[in-house]
């Protein structure tokens, strides 16, 4: 029987014609978003100097951004439904790409914060839109998605590993606006493609009607809990007002939120009682605590290398390309075995292997061999190439045509909230044990420690990923389901 006709389809996961093609589409357009927060996160110190502003106003140029991203996303899945996905996503790029002109442009402090923010709300709506029109055009098969999620996902992966290192660059040999207007001709190429190669889902369109009351409490409830967990990366301390308040107000809202999602049910911004599926729920919390595994060492391991062994920024960055090189490397395989064995057992190996990778830095010392903290690199590169997929892959699992932009909004927020928590827990941790640090050896013990709390946030991400589903049969279509409904 093997290799006949009739066992083809069982064993060799299958995609409608053209998935993939959409896939490299949004890949394109949506790269440079990506590519762009990682490097303007390491030329804080240089636009401090070009604008003779302290670091504390600059470092706004990455929190309104981040801040407009919380903003965004919980609106994708009106803005989609009211206007289309293609249009949307067009509309997007085009937001972005205004941002990184007038950017480029900026002439003081306030007037590149306020561009950051606009590039914030386009990117915000593109990161959950790239993944809901994947899905879209995959047709909701759970059968070969997981190949297709490992194409979509490559930005995810590469833009924090290759953007410090285009960063570094361009501060080394050009003026600070080029790292805006890098972005000018991807973004151009990317709505160019996407003009032309998106398929067309006008005939999806349907009247939406916004949730003004759910807006109000959701967008600045998330603002205001990603600003609090900024504030702590300043130092200084966990109780203080510019953390606890923004804290405080912004957890009021979002459960605010939470009350009047369920009440509204269909009719909210974001449909939480979507949280009821165990395939959602799960990949939503393991996905919190990979964004904590995630960005919480993109602060850590930079710091490592210039803090403690004294490598410049741009010497730090590309010590970090054997991890991105991992990552890579682990997409093409975590796609495939994910059809072979599993979401549950494929994210425990990735969690596995981030822990793995992330133990010699807590052992290591002034003197260990960078050429084997590169190979361990590689190791955690494959944890974190891996556990993405599956868990993108599985939330996906069941879901109809409208449900899968309710479903990739909460996975994002969830991812957001997580990096940013994981990001905050470390730097408390590593600023408290340095604060006190009398000696080389002081410092030394403290970058141990806080390197123990990030494997363990990488142990406690495996034990969650028990909950979710294992190997299951393939689902139906979406274009299944909805005829299922309909018969009905």
């Amino acid at each position: 029987m093997t290799g006949s006709p009739a066992s083809a389809p069982a064993d060799t996961p299958r995609l409608p014609p053209g998935v993939m093609t959409t896939a490299w589409v949004l890949i394109i357009g949506g790269f440079a978003a990506i590519l762009d927060s990682t490097i303007v996160a390491i030329a804080i110190d240089t636009l401090a100097r070009e604008f003779d502003e302290p670091v504390s106003t600059i470092q706004w140029v990455s929190t309104g951004y981040l801040l407009a991203l919380a903003v965004a996303i919980p609106l994708t899945g009106w803005a989609q439904a009211r206007f289309g996905g293609k249009r949307l996503w067009i509309a997007a790029l085009a937001l972005f790409l205004l941002g990184s002109v007038l950017c480029a442009f900026a002439w003081d402090a306030t007037s590149l914060i306020a561009f950051r923010i606009v590039q914030g709300l386009g990117g915000g709506i593109m990161f959950p839109l790239m993944q809901s029109l994947a899905v879209q055009a995959a047709g909701g098969r759970t059968k070969g998605l997981g190949r297709m999620m490992a194409v979509v996902t490559v930005p995810i992966a590469l833009g924090p590993i290759v953007g410090p290192v285009i960063g570094g660059a361009i501060l080394d040999g050009l003026s600070w606006q080029w790292m805006f207007l890098v972005n000018v001709p991807v973004v151009l190429v990317g709505i160019a493609l996407a003009a032309w190669r998106l398929p067309d889902d006008s005939a999806r369109r349907r009247p939406a009607k916004l949730d003004i009351v759910g807006l109000v409490l959701l967008a600045p409830g998330l603002a205001l809990i990603l600003l609090g967990l900024s504030n702590v990366e300043s130092g200084g301390g966990v109780v203080r007002s510019e953390v606890l308040l923004p804290l405080i107000a912004g957890t009021a809202l979002t459960v605010g939120f939470v009350f009047w999602s369920i009440t509204r049910r269909e009719r909210a911004l974001v449909h939480l009682r979507m949280l009821g599926r165990r395939t959602l729920a799960s990949a939503s919390l393991v996905l919190w605590l990979a964004g904590a595994a995630l960005y919480g060492a993109m602060l850590l391991l930079p710091l490592y290398w210039q803090a403690l062994r004294g490598e410049t920024v741009l010497a730090a960055a590309l010590l970090l390309i054997p991890q991105g090189v991992g990552s890579l490397a682990a997409r093409p395989l975590a796609g495939i075995l994910l059809d072979r064995i599993g979401a549950r057992a494929l994210t425990v190996i990735g969690f596995a292997l981030i822990a793995i990778g992330t133990v010699p830095f807590a052992l290591a010392d002034a003197d260990t061999s960078n050429v084997w903290l590169s190979a361990v690199l590689v190791v955690r590169g494959l944890g974190l190439g891996t556990v993405l997929i599956p868990l993108m892959t599985v939330s996906m699992t069941g879901l109809s045509h409208d449900e899968i932009p309710q479903a990739t909004m909460i996975t994002r927020i969830s991812q957001q909230i997580g990096g940013a928590f994981g990001t905050a827990v470390l730097a408390v941790v590593l600023t408290e044990l340095t604060t006190g640090a009398a000696s080389p050896a002081d410092a030394v013990n403290a970058f141990h420690v806080t390197f123990w709390v990030a494997t363990g946030v990488a142990v406690l991400a495996l034990l969650a990923s028990l909950l979710l589903p294992g190997r299951e049969p393939d689902e139906p279509t979406i274009e299944e389901a909805e005829v299922a409904e309909a018969a009905v």
